[in-house]
């Protein structure tokens, strides 16, 4: 699972105890018809898949909920809208000549 998203959710949760479970299944499968040895690369795969993926669910407490990406996200898009304005406004009444001091 590639997801590099910063939000872990329910779904992945989910999607995270089925691949386990996916994999619990392969490895029993293989040890009843005598090939548990033979599907290592295969175990192999699945287990790196697993292990990155628990990776990420470790680290969640880490990761934004929904609720604050979505806001996050508000506020840079707010952020961004600004980025059009001058540095320096431009004189509101340019016909008027500045006072001697």
């Amino acid at each position: 699972m590639a997801e590099h998203d910063e939000v872990y959710d329910e779904e992945r949760a989910a999607r995270l105890a089925a691949l386990l479970r996916a994999l619990a299944a392969r490895i029993e499968e293989l040890d009843q018809s005598g090939q548990l040895l033979r599907g290592g690369p295969e175990l192999l795969r699945m287990m790196g898949d697993a292990r990155s993926e628990l990776f990420h669910y470790e680290v969640r407490s880490t990761y934004d909920t929904p609720e604050i990406a979505d806001s996050k996200r508000i506020v840079e898009e707010a952020q961004h809208q600004d980025s059009f304005l001058p540095d320096e406004p431009e004189d509101d009444e340019p016909w008027r000549r500045r006072r001697p001091e």
